[in-house]
């Protein structure tokens, strides 16, 4: 198992260097670009592979004990160690990220990494550039949901950036450098912050080790010290997040990223904030947390509605709203939802905050792709040149892809039955009745708007599938519609797995919480095993 998990973390930052390398002449085929492109869904596909080996010898009596777990000296002056492991808090995510990646690896393989043409009309994306980024964005977030050290935990955080600068400033649309550059300069001053955080409490806990800091509970940790650190860590946290109000950075980078660079910003990428929270503030700086919790809830409870109303006012007509940035808009209030869970402080929230992460990757990731294959398809994202097209929209040029859309929007809307469901229902319950020596009428007030969020969000993804799978207009039109080509063959293969776990997760949480549940408990009340 310990070797399982370590090959899951290097072997995308091998094969992340290989793609740099030249093609083996054998391999290499009539096209380099698309051997470079195999190379990756090879990669990949094989990190998938071991991730479901690793769930699968997962000891699912004991979730809360950290398994397959990896333990050597780093660096002794500072009693940094090389420690991996796993429990039932991070092994849905590491399979997750597994997934998502090799799904982006397969739609890049079929429908290219996503360039734009340079001024000569030439081509400017480079597929090994883009298979190397890929596989090294996954190294590093795979490695994030792995390690047990306060300083690898940063180093791994870090990694994530720059690839995902790179795929947004190379191979993204329309306004890409300044997204990039507006990603890149929030997330970096944010890590600047939690970087003294996390300093503050290896130094003041006595070691790096994030086990035994949480096993220690915070017990040799002063109040002060905790609350400063809870308040740096967490500002780094929330910018990755993203927490209302410092969200700004994601509508723009989602707008502007490559179809699979938004599908991993949102299904991967903003899980590393709320993760963080679970696994280094909640366990090591209780106090701190239990402090700063009503103030995560305001802000969590703010940008659900905030998120909520933004997207609202993108999908009404005329207004011009571009489907993509909606739903990043949409993001920041379902990531409301977790941060609400997670500063309940109770084992019912932070299982709630936990299933919505796993969720909220599921749908947006699906959610993105049919995005991505809407505009290849009508050649814009926006809702109102989508909605005015005559003949139906949707519904009447590729039934199939209209379908799958509205099957996603319900899904994030929270309709029962599905993965999007439980996890905001948890997190209301959680609310309901916080940790004590929270306060219970801030947090019933917490939920009441919380739960006043689940209807705009209805609202507006309602109005979104009316519009874009059904047109604004009365009968659809009187011309013929042109029929566009509906789900191909690559896009079924990619799609079909997330919408199968969409309905999996809705009608059998208990495999999630089964997991989570255990570990959480464990987490709240004084560390991992």
């Amino acid at each position: 198992m310990r070797y399982l998990l370590v090959a899951i973390v290097l072997l995308p930052l091998l094969g992340s260097a290989a793609a740099l390398l030249p093609a083996p002449p054998g391999l290499r085929g009539r096209d380099p670009e698309q051997a470079v492109l195999r190379h990756g869904v090879t990669v990949t596909g094989a990190v998938l592979l071991l991730s479901i080996a690793l769930a699968a010898g997962f000891d699912r009596d004991d979730p809360a004990r950290m398994q397959a777990t990896t333990d050597v000296s780093w660096i002794p002056a500072l009693d940094t160690r090389i420690h991996l492991g796993v429990d039932g808090v991070s092994l849905p995510l590491l399979v997750l990220t597994s997934l998502l990646t090799f799904l982006c690896a397969v739609h890049a393989y079929y429908r290219g990494p996503g360039g734009t043409p340079d001024a000569s009309g030439a081509s400017s994306s480079s597929a090994k550039g883009y298979v190397a980024l890929l596989l090294l964005l996954e190294g590093g977030t795979l490695a994030t949901f792995a390690v047990l050290d306060l300083l690898l935990f940063f180093l791994a955080f870090e990694t994530v950036l720059i690839p995902m600068y790179f795929l947004i400033a190379r191979w993204g649309g329309e306004g890409r450098e300044r997204a990039a550059w507006k990603f890149i300069l929030y997330t970096l001053l944010g890590s600047v912050v939690m970087l003294l955080g996390l300093l503050l409490l290896g130094l003041r806990g006595g070691t790096f080790d994030m086990v035994a800091l949480a096993t220690d509970n915070g017990s040799s940790i002063g109040h002060t010290t905790q609350l400063i650190a809870v308040l740096a860590i967490g500002i780094g946290l929330a910018v990755k997040t993203p927490m209302w109000p410092l969200h700004s950075w994601l509508p723009d980078a989602h707008t502007a990223a490559p179809t699979t660079g938004s599908v991993l910003l949102a299904g991967v990428l903003l899980k590393m904030g709320t993760y963080g929270f679970v696994r280094i503030a909640l366990p090591i700086a209780p106090d701190g947390m239990l402090t700063l919790a009503p103030y995560l809830a305001a802000f969590a409870a703010a940008g659900i509605v905030y998120g909520s109303l933004a997207c609202l006012a993108l999908a009404r007509s005329g207004a011009g709203g571009d489907l993509k940035r909606l739903i990043a808009y949409s993001s920041v209030g379902h990531m409301g939802f977790v941060l609400l869970g997670i500063a309940t402080l109770t084992p019912t929230g932070v299982n709630g905050a936990l299933f919505a992460n796993v969720a909220h990757g599921l749908i947006t990731g699906l959610l993105f792709f049919l995005v991505g294959a809407v505009k290849e398809r009508y050649g814009t994202a926006d809702l109102d040149r989508l909605a005015g097209v005559s003949g139906g929209a949707l519904y009447g040029r590729a039934p199939r892809l209209g379908g799958l859309l509205a099957f996603a929007a319900v899904a994030s809307l929270g309709l029962p039955g599905l993965a999007g469901f439980w996890g905001e229902m948890l997190t209301l319950f959680g609310a309901f009745r916080p940790a004590e020596g929270l306060s219970r009428p801030a947090f019933l007030v917490f939920m009441s708007v919380g739960a006043f969020g689940t209807l705009l969000t209805a609202a507006y993804l309602l109005v979104v599938v009316r519009r874009v799978c059904m047109g604004d207009g009365p009968d659809g039109g009187e011309a013929a519609p042109p029929v566009f080509t509906d789900v191909r063959g690559h896009e079924f293969a990619a799609w079909t797995p997330l919408v199968v776990l969409t309905v999996l997760a809705g009608l059998w949480p208990a495999v999630l919480l089964g997991l989570s549940d255990p570990a959480v408990q464990t987490l709240l009340t004084g560390g991992s095993r």
